[in-house]
């Protein structure tokens, strides 16, 4: 009997909270959670051919102008001497309506940094915030206890989770070394 009391007991602690883990499991499987800081964020260090330079330059010729149409304007960083490239962009999420159309439901703002060295780099992506008057971590998407908790915010998470690794596909692909034509000589 005692067994039996212990049991129901301890399920009636555990399930309070079963929904509170089993939500944090879920929305950390569709994007990735620093476990220090708690916050949603991509980070990966890159080996690739090329100097401190070279990488740094082909950062900004090869993916940074041609990822953003006003690159000046979205960097606040460009350091040749650190190697070290610092911005903020933005990109929309979008509901899909009945009629099978996308209808925008806000904007994400965003920090990126990539950092060069010999050999390889780093990059950076963090700092997810939905545009509002005040800060509003996506993080707070986690909590399905939230009385404003909104079934969609999932498919917000993972239509981030597809931006951000087009994103790093982008980056990684213009970060390879440019192969050398080498033309003939008769």
């Amino acid at each position: 009997m005692k067994n039996y009391i212990l049991f129901f007991l301890l399920i009636l602690f555990i399930f309070p909270f079963s929904n509170e883990i089993k939500a944090q499991i879920v929305n950390s499987t569709i994007v990735p959670v620093d476990e220090v800081t708690g916050l949603i964020t991509y980070r990966e260090v890159v080996e690739v051919e090329g100097t401190k330079k070279e990488l740094f330059y082909r950062c900004i010729s090869s993916w940074l102008n041609e990822a953003y149409t006003n690159s000046p304007g979205v960097t606040s960083v460009r350091d040749a001497a650190t190697g070290k490239i610092i911005g903020n962009h933005r990109f929309r999420i979008h509901q899909t309506g009945k009629k099978g159309n996308k209808i925008n439901t806000g904007m994400i703002l965003y920090s990126f940094t990539i950092e060069v060295k010999d050999g390889r780099y780093r990059y950076t992506l963090s700092d997810l915030l939905l545009k509002r008057p005040s800060r509003y971590p996506i993080e707070n998407w986690f909590d399905k206890s939230d009385p404003a908790y909104n079934t969609q915010w999932n498919a917000y998470l993972k239509q981030i989770d597809e931006f951000v690794k087009s994103w790093i596909e982008d980056l990684k692909e213009k970060m390879q070394p440019k192969a050398e034509v080498v033309e003939e000589e008769w």
